[in-house]
């Protein structure tokens, strides 16, 4: 066991810190209390002088389907011959060894949300992993945590020249595998136990049948107002769950998100302009939209902005007007929520995985160091 003592504990759930011991065992925080005694066959960590925070969570990035520093070859994110693939999944485009898992629990990021790119209507599943292991399989905290789809200019973009030239067609295909997989889960349904009356094997319809039924949410990739209004349309006609990823452009919708209440991913905005949805894109965005009530995580989209820097991002939302609370819970807690998996990872609580970090200030500031990183109540990272 490990006893981490006299630290100051930003748990991510109550505003002000407190001062307490943090008792790990069996990879979960067993307890959190001012001086636990020391017991036999523990090891004890004295962070006096120093902070404690949950490990940082992506909502929505590539890492591990991307390659560091190989090039084209290395990036397994975007299938280019088929404009809906839902039956891809993330889990097996992962190379686990990348040094930009390495990268990445240096900076204090533990666990991420990665899966297809938004070249497709609809690419695949999203799984959500540890950034430490060798083997893919054993970092899974969640798989299939949500389907890909994607509205604006990159479907446009890739598939121009394979009968998608527009925001319309995007949506009718999109639409139409939607109605493909509620008449093939209604056919499921019916023949339940008898296989010869099943339809004949779909693996697409087989991968979007928990989306019709409101198992896995739609994972949206929408940057500009009109896209997000397109995504918010086609999810209600299908009474299907969604998130929404990128909201480049929510700040000026911020009354009606508010009100629609979906979970909101924002960025990646350490990059320039480089389309023209993004000509919108601000600092000021996910603190306009969390003092508006909403459900923010702040994303790199890594490797769009490399995975190590999440919480700089949060530390430049800050500088735009975020209060520093709400930015610390949109690279903890709050990703953890969008990626459904807040019973294990996203604040200090008891029970929890010991995903930890012991720095020498505030995270969010580019100064501060981070001294160590638990993963799963093991030490991975010491400096």
């Amino acid at each position: 066991m490990i006893l981490i003592k006299n630290g100051l504990v930003h748990n991510a759930i109550d505003p002000q810190p407190f001062k307490a011991d943090i008792l790990v065992g069996n990879g979960k925080i067993v307890k959190i209390d001012k001086d636990i005694p020391e017991g036999e066959n523990v090891d004890v960590v004295d962070a006096e002088g120093m902070h404690i925070y949950p490990g940082f969570v992506e909502a929505h990035g590539h890492i591990g389907l991307d390659g560091y520093g190989i090039g084209y070859e290395g990036m397994d994110y975007n299938e280019m011959n088929d404009i809906a693939c839902p039956q891809m999944r993330g889990l097996d485009g992962i190379k686990a060894m990348d040094p930009a898992f390495r990268q990445a629990v240096e900076g204090g990021v533990t666990t991420v949300c990665t899966g297809p790119g938004s070249a497709n209507v609809l690419g695949g599943t999203f799984v959500a992993i540890k950034t430490v292991g060798r083997r893919s399989d054993d970092m899974v905290v969640k798989d299939n945590v949500a389907m890909k789809c994607a509205f604006g200019e990159n479907p446009k973009r890739v598939y121009r020249d394979k009968g998608n030239s527009t925001r319309m067609s995007t949506s009718a295909k999109l639409r139409e595998m939607l109605f493909k997989a509620k008449e093939y889960s209604a056919k499921v349904d019916v023949a339940g136990d008898d296989w010869t009356k099943r339809p004949p094997f779909d693996m697409k319809m087989e991968a979007l049948i928990p989306v019709i039924k409101g198992e896995m949410p739609l994972k949206a990739h929408a940057h500009a107002t009109d896209d997000i209004f397109n995504a918010i349309r086609i999810a209600k006609e299908f009474g299907v769950k969604m998130t929404l990823e990128h909201v480049t452009e929510g700040h000026l919708i911020v009354e009606e998100l508010a009100a629609e209440k979906y979970p909101l991913a924002v960025g990646p905005t350490l990059t320039s302009a480089s389309k023209y949805e993004l000509r919108n894109k601000s600092w000021e965005t996910p603190g306009v939209l969390a003092r508006a009530g909403c459900q923010v995580s702040i994303v790199t989209d890594s490797p769009v902005v490399p995975q190590q820097h999440l919480p700089h991002c949060a530390g430049m939302a800050v500088a735009a007007g975020m209060d520093p609370f709400a930015a610390l819970q949109a690279i903890t807690i709050n990703p953890a929520k969008h990626i459904g998996i807040e019973d294990r990872v996203g604040s200090i609580e008891e029970g929890k995985d010991a995903d930890i970090l012991i720095t020498d200030g505030d995270p969010l500031e580019i100064s501060t160091k981070i001294l160590k990183v638990f993963v799963n109540g093991n030490l991975v990272v010491e400096k």
